[in-house]
């Protein structure tokens, strides 16, 4: 879950990272749209579906596996971690447990070992919360320092996982080694200290530290007979009193100790530092600017008004050099948002014309297969154009500049879209001030693309064939 989390803020910061070169219009006209559609689907517009969207329009080759690339070279760092880890910890514990015959395995000092561990275990975690980063010197050596990444908080939470890797790791191997060589040598384990300390207050502590697995496996607490047998002093030759095989009778106690404070240990703060870094990442992806900005646009609707200016004391910029344009002859009609219902005029109806419907209710599923059909049927005609039918008194919205843009990529080079704005009465020409908008809304489409155009004088001058078939 944590893997899927911290790929997910990365891919969302990335695309927040790139949308900062597109204008804020353009911005609010995508994600509206795309919450619009989503409440038609009745399904929510989470962060993972408004990703997926953003790499369907992206088209396939253009999408950036930023949050995979991170995800990779981190799994990198952990499996160097662990077989670091792995190579020390059959290392360390087969010098902790070198025995050459004449002097004793001390436990104090084993003891002392696996108390270190426990401390370098729980410093590890404790620097991840407070965000302090020891590490910091090897994360600039592996250039994985990020000041203006959404990573760059979750650095100390990623490298104490690593670490708490490496440390699973050690404490595995050195279980293993551990074991092995209980099996292919007589190990001869005893204690001893330079302190005056007494077999009984030794063996209480033997006591405290065996009580988690005491109910478990009793024969791995040492009894008070055995602590002071195998007490042995320096320079001390071996007493005779003492069996030779009660030496070697620590050896459960060596285990559990090992594999309840060192393995345990490193175990649960593994899983914590995976649990906490998917929370932390769910922290920054909920208080990331972008996504606030996100869900701003995608909450308020979009209206499209001419007015270029931020001073709400100027007037709307109505200036143009747009002029329109008689209709070319082509087949292929599109009705946008209901447009040309009830009826068509009567100049577009005189035509054996194919005519397609996308924007207001249509789906984006829809939308792109009116674009695909479109792309197959111009593709081969020598002068592609298409006439696009829109309602006058209707201002033009984001969600047709997005389908025209689309259109513009899709197409074959070279097609013209004569956008046709109707009046109330579909035989009549509209209003010129309902026209203004909409040669303001080609200007800002790609040149010589898409112009407006007027119904034609007469039906005899344009078409001659009669018959109209929908689709």
């Amino acid at each position: 879950m944590s893997q899927n989390t911290l790929r997910l803020l990365l891919d969302v910061d990335s695309r927040f990272q790139r949308d900062r070169d597109q204008s804020p219009a353009f911005l609010h006209r995508r994600d509206r749209r795309f919450a619009l559609d989503c409440e038609q689907q009745g399904i929510s517009p989470t962060p993972e579906r408004w990703l997926d969207h953003m790499r369907r329009l992206s088209g396939p080759g253009s999408e950036q596996q930023t949050g995979r690339k991170v995800q990779q070279q981190w799994q990198r760092i952990n499996h160097g971690f662990a077989a670091a880890g792995a190579v020390f910890g059959a290392l360390t514990m087969a010098g902790l447990l070198f025995y050459d015959g004449g002097q004793r395995i001390n436990i104090t000092v084993f003891l002392a070992f696996v108390v270190l561990q426990l401390l370098l275990a729980l410093a590890t975690t404790a620097q991840s919360l407070m965000g302090w980063q020891p590490w910091r010197w090897l994360v600039k050596r592996l250039d994985l320092q990020a000041p203006e990444s959404a990573l760059a908080p979750l650095q100390p939470t990623l490298m104490a996982r690593a670490g708490h890797t490496g440390g699973v790791a050690f404490a595995l191997t050195g279980l293993l080694t551990l074991l092995v060589l209980l099996v292919i040598q007589d190990l001869a384990f005893g204690w001893s200290t330079t302190l005056d300390t007494a077999a009984g207050s030794y063996h209480r502590l033997i006591q405290t530290i065996a009580a988690p697995w005491s109910m478990l496996w009793p024969a791995a607490v040492p009894s008070l007979e055995l602590v002071e047998a195998t007490r042995f002093f320096r320079a001390a030759p071996i007493r005779q009193a003492v069996a030779p095989e009660q030496w070697g009778n620590w050896w459960p106690f060596v285990v559990m100790l090992w594999v309840t404070w060192v393995m345990l240990p490193r175990l649960l703060l593994l899983g914590f530092s995976h649990w906490f870094t998917a929370r932390k990442a769910r922290q920054l992806l909920h208080d990331h600017p972008g996504m606030q900005a996100l869900l701003y646009r995608m909450e308020t609707p979009t209206l499209d008004t001419g007015n270029q200016h931020n001073d709400a004391s100027d007037l709307p910029d109505v200036r143009t050099q747009a002029c329109t344009n008689e209709l070319c002859d082509t087949r292929y009609l599109v009705c946008w948002a209901g447009a040309g219902e009830p009826e068509l005029p009567q100049q577009l109806t005189l035509q054996d014309s194919q005519i397609l419907k996308a924007g207001g209710r249509a789906s984006l599923a829809e939308d792109d297969h009116v674009l695909a059909t479109l792309a197959k049927a111009l593709s081969q005609e020598t002068s592609p154009a298409v006439i696009l039918i829109t309602r006058s008194w209707e201002p033009p919205t984001g969600e047709l500049h997005d389908f025209l843009e689309q259109a513009h990529e899709q197409w074959s080079a070279g097609t013209r879209v004569m956008i046709l704005p109707l009046a109330n009465d579909a035989n009549q020409p509209p209003k010129h001030s309902l026209i203004q908008p909409w040669l303001r809304f080609t200007e800002r489409l790609p040149e010589g693309f898409a112009s407006v155009a007027r119904l034609p004088a007469s039906p005899d001058t344009l078409y001659q064939a009669p018959g109209a078939s929908a689709l």
